[in-house]
């Protein structure tokens, strides 16, 4: 599991354009990687037009969002033309992106347990290395709070 003073995993995501890409791509900027349970679900859909709101302030302090989970490229290409999205999407179809950060965990709904991306947010620094880690995200304001740590962090 990831936590705050490591560097962070180096697991291989795939773009909506079919590009793979990386923590390590990002080095030199802030990397906000936000990972969520499914494409065009109430809650998913929220966060991501929360960040896609305050894309350009993300972008003014240095910093890159991406959104993971485990849809397809495809998925991902209609959800962001759906709603107009402003933040890059990741697809980890193998879950070891998910695994790599320990978001990957059993989840239960009305007694019955299943295995599901847990929401949750890393802030990773210009070196790679985890200086915040959100767990059991709950959607409203958390972009806001993720930018306001991106700030404190500069």
């Amino acid at each position: 599991m990831v936590d705050v003073g490591m560097l962070a995993p180096d697991t291989v995501f795939t773009t909506p354009e079919g590009n793979a890409g990386k923590a390590s791509d990002y080095r030199g900027k802030s990397l906000i990687l936000y990972f969520y349970p499914k494409d065009d679900t109430s809650g998913c859909t929220k966060e991501a037009q929360e960040f896609s709101a305050l894309a350009p302030q993300f972008a003014k302090a240095g910093a890159v969002v991406v959104g993971i989970s485990k849809d397809s490229e495809k998925s991902h290409s209609k959800f962001i033309v759906k709603y107009d999205l402003k933040v890059a999407l990741g697809s980890d179809e193998s879950g070891e992106v998910c695994d790599a950060f320990g978001v990957w965990v059993e989840k239960s709904m009305y007694g019955k347990k299943y295995m599901g991306i847990e929401r949750s947010t890393f802030l990773i620094d210009t070196q790679g290395k985890v200086v915040r880690v959100w767990r059991k995200v709950k959607v409203p304001g958390h972009a806001a709070d993720v930018l306001a740590a991106v700030a404190a962090e500069a």
